[in-house]
């Protein structure tokens, strides 16, 4: 079942990463399977990113109310759980500790401003982009230990996952934007 939920997930990266890549110069072809993935997740990165700089500091601690939102993740929270996760997707990739204190599935409750979240989230990008680049040909299908801990997983499997796991959190973080009147960044008009 979860390997059937990491192959939908990457078809929909891919769809998705089409559509972005239909409006820049393509990338250049890979040469390895990291790099094939970097490349998607360089667009999601960036994506994700605008959208976590878009809104303003005071509303950071924005969580919608009205509905059936009972319990959900602030703004601040969902941006820290993606930089958290990706902490600990790379550091699976890479079969290490991650490199600095992920605080849990919500991040580490001791950064409260914008600066020091978005020093995180990039920060955390920045490690993903290293372990990624680390899949290859050779290694990748190699089983290694599930950073769930609930057993073996490859890779591949690990490093397009984390493709997809902002992109799930991106659109909550879109109604969050929208509930406050702005346009995620991805979604105004493009100077061409």
């Amino acid at each position: 079942m979860k390997q059937a939920k990491v192959f939908v997930t990457v078809l929909i990266v891919l769809a998705t990463t089409r559509l972005f890549w239909g409006q820049m110069a393509p990338p250049a072809p890979a040469k390895t399977p990291g790099e094939a993935i970097d490349s998607a997740l360089n667009v999601v990165e960036r994506t994700f990113t605008s959208a976590a700089d878009a809104m303003p500091e005071d509303k950071y601690s924005f969580a919608p109310t009205n509905g059936e939102f009972k319990g959900v993740r602030t703004f601040a929270q969902q941006v820290k759980h993606v930089a958290a996760a990706n902490y600990v997707l790379g550091s699976g990739i890479l079969e290490q500790k991650p490199p600095v204190d992920t605080g849990g599935e919500n991040g580490p409750d001791a950064l409260k401003t914008k600066a020091e979240i978005m020093k995180f989230l990039n920060d955390s990008f920045a490690y993903l982009h290293k372990a990624v680049a680390n899949v290859s040909e050779k290694n990748q299908l190699d089983q290694i230990a599930s950073p769930e801990g609930d057993g073996k997983a490859t890779r591949l499997s690990l490093a397009t996952f984390s493709v997809a796991h902002p992109l799930d959190h991106y659109g909550q973080m879109v109604e969050y934007l929208r509930m406050n009147a702005i346009v995620p960044p991805a979604s105004r008009p493009q100077n061409r």
